[in-house]
This record gives C-alpha cells, sequence and structure tokens, in this order.
C-alpha cells in the first residue's frame, strides 16, 4: 500500500465517511446488509489472515475503514448489536477450523506407525514442551521488538528451563522406543491453527510457527469469539433487565389506574348514597307538599279529561238537535208543498166541473165564453 492510500485509510478510519462530502460513499450505510459487520467489529478472519498459507481471499462483503469509523461514532450513542452477527460469522469459521483438525487427526493416526499408550503419552509430553518453548520464544521477540529487553531476557531464561526439562523428556522416549522408530518423525496437528507440528522440530521453527501471523491470528479469531460471547450475553443480560423493569413500571402504572378508578367509582358510590340518603331525610311537610302537588296536578288532568268528555257529548247533542230540526224543516216544507199541490189540484176538478155544470146547464160565464171566442179565433 502506498503511503498516500495509507494516509487516505487513516483519515477514513478517524473521520468516517463524511469526512470529504463523497456522496457516492455515503450511499451504503454501515447498517446495510452488504457490509462486513465482522470488519466493523475489526475481528473479519479475511482481514486477520490475509498474507498467510490460509489467506481466504476477499469478504464477499464490504470492508470500508470509513464505515467501521460511523459504527464506532453510533455505537457510543446506542446498542446495534452487531456482535450477534459477528459471533456466528466467528462461530461457522472456527467450526471448519476445528473440522479440518479432526481430519487431519485421523489422517496422521491412519499413516504413522501405532505405538504403545506410555509411548504416546511421553511423545505427547515432548509435543507440549516444545509448543512452550515455541509459545515462549515468540513471546520474547515481541517484547524485543516492543523495547522491553529486561523483560525479554527473563522469558529467555525460562525457555531454558523448558528446554532442560524437554532434553529429559526426550532422552525418556528415546529410552522408550527402538532406535529405528525414535528416528522417524512423529507429527502433531496444531490444536489452534491445526497445523502439523514435528516432534523433532528446532526452537527456531516452533518460535516461528507459534510467533507467525497464521498461528497469532487464530489465536486473535478465537480470543474475539470467546470476547464476544461475553458481550452478548452481558448486552442480553441488561437488555432483560431494562425490559422487567419497564414491565414492573407498566404494571405499577396500570396498579395505579386501577386504583383511581376504584376510587373514582368509590367516590361516585358514595355521592349517590349521599343523594339517597339527603332525599330519605328531607322534611315530611315537603314531602307531603309534593305528594298534594302531585295529586292536584293528577285532579286537574282528571277535570281536564271530563270537561272535554262533557264538551264532546254537548257537541253532538247540538250536532244531533240540529239535524232534527233540519229533518223537521224538510217534512214541513215537504208537507206544504204536498198541501198546495192538493189545493191547486182540487181548485182545477172544482172549475172543471163547474163549468161541465155550467155546459148542462146552459149558462156560460161571459169571461169564460170571451176566452173561448179568442182562444177560437
Amino acid at each position: 500500500m502506498s503511503a498516500q492510500a495509507q494516509m487516505r485509510a487513516l483519515l477514513d478510519q478517524l473521520m468516517g465517511t463524511a469526512r470529504d462530502g463523497d456522496e457516492t460513499r455515503q450511499r451504503v450505510k454501515f447498517t446495510d446488509e452488504r457490509v462486513c459487520k465482522s470488519h466493523l467489529l475489526n475481528c473479519c478472519p479475511h482481514d486477520i489472515l490475509s498474507g498467510t498459507r490460509m489467506d481466504l481471499g476477499e469478504c464477499s462483503k464490504i470492508h470500508d475503514l470509513a464505515l467501521r469509523a460511523d459504527y464506532e461514532i453510533a455505537s457510543k450513542d446506542r446498542d446495534l448489536f452487531f456482535e450477534l452477527d459477528a459471533v456466528d460469522h466467528l462461530e461457522s469459521f472456527i467450526a471448519d477450523c476445528d473440522r479440518r483438525t479432526e481430519l487431519a487427526k485421523k489422517r496422521l493416526a491412519e499413516t504413522q506407525e501405532e505405538i504403545s499408550a506410555e509411548v504416546a503419552a511421553k511423545a505427547e509430553k515432548v509435543h507440549e514442551l516444545n509448543e512452550e518453548i515455541g509459545k515462549l520464544l515468540a513471546k520474547a521477540e515481541q517484547l524485543g521488538a516492543e523495547g522491553n529487553v529486561d523483560e525479554a531476557q527473563k522469558v529467555l531464561q525460562e525457555v531454558e528451563k523448558v528446554r532442560t526439562t524437554k532434553k529429559d523428556a526426550e532422552e525418556e522416549y528415546r529410552n522408550s522406543m527402538p532406535a529405528s522408530s525414535f528416528q522417524q518423525q512423529k507429527l502433531r496437528v496444531c490444536e489452534v491453527c491445526s497445523a502439523y507440528l514435528g516432534l523433532h522440530d528446532n526452537d527456531r521453527r516452533l518460535a516461528d510457527h507459534f510467533g507467525g501471523k497464521l498461528h497469532l491470528g487464530f489465536i486473535q479469531i478465537r480470543e474475539k469469539l470467546d470476547q464476544l460471547k461475553k458481550t452478548v450475553v452481558e448486552k442480553q443480560e441488561v437488555r432483560n433487565q431494562e425490559r422487567l423493569k419497564r414491565r414492573e413500571e407498566r404494571e405499577k402504572e396500570e396498579k395505579v389506574k386501577k386504583r383511581t378508578r376504584s376510587k373514582s367509582k368509590e367516590h361516585k358510590r358514595s355521592r349517590s348514597r349521599e343523594r339517597r340518603a339527603r332525599r330519605r331525610s328531607r322534611s315530611p311537610s315537603r314531602e307531603k307538599k309534593r305528594s298534594a302537588s302531585r295529586e292536584k296536578k293528577r285532579s286537574a288532568s282528571r277535570e281536564k279529561k271530563r270537561s272535554a268528555s262533557r264538551e264532546k257529548k254537548r257537541s253532538a247533542s247540538r250536532e244531533k238537535k240540529r239535524s232534527a230540526s233540519r229533518d223537521r224543516e224538510r217534512r214541513r216544507r215537504h208537507r206544504s208543498r204536498s198541501r198546495s199541490r192538493s189545493r191547486s189540484h182540487r181548485h182545477e176538478q172544482s172549475s172543471r166541473h163547474r163549468e161541465r155544470r155550467d155546459v148542462v146547464n146552459g149558462r156560460s160565464d161571459p169571461r169564460r165564453a170571451d176566452e173561448r171566442g179568442s182562444g177560437d179565433f
């Protein structure tokens, strides 16, 4: 990486995506599913094991130091629980590594000669001492690189003690096996990084292995996984406690509301009881007046009904009298008309009878004769 790229990465890591106003970079947020959550927590195996024998290549998700800076700034205000995604990622990676370790152990068991349990225990002790020497040498080199010379010298003194113990263990292992079998290289699989270790490896090779980037990277990944698990457990406990607190607060609020409701109901009941008591405690004269007024109203309504019925009867009788008088008048007029008709008829009959009688007697009325003569003319 060039110096300019290193400066750009350092600025991204310190200031985030908004350092230069680049809108194209701000389109992808650190909360996006395409962003690697393990990278945000600085524990992605693709970054840790890059350049080693087990280089995994580029991660399928987005890696950006600026997004990591954005996440670190945002995580100060609220918990985003990206640790859960990182734990799942690292657990799957470590599970694959452990499967490879078991397969390598089975292959070694099939290819190497079988030895007794006692000899296998002695060989295991030699392997453990080699591993301890390699770890101490790697630690001494790291301390020397950091400038802690005194601490590095103390570690080298411990290395010498372990070497003495290793010589004794190798001598014991050599005496328990034939010379031909002892010269055969006995291999062992590293439990951390699944690499092969030899029983007769020198200190330099052991130091290179245990101080190498591959072994230290696997140690970092495993330690980070344990740390994340503890963090997840702690955050879950905190969240559960907060939930319990909120639940208790809600229950308290419900209790307070129930109490206020019960108090209001009791107050209403007491008020209704007081009203009933006041009604019962009224004076008898007031009740008597009220009953008298009610009775008066009832009698007035009854009297009104009676007067209405009497008026109705009167109107019916008046109507009946009017209809009777109209009938009498109609009969009277009919009788008068019938009398007038009968009188005129009798008069006509009498006049005709006189005329007939005059004709028979030879007498005639001059007026009638004139009338007849005029009629004849």
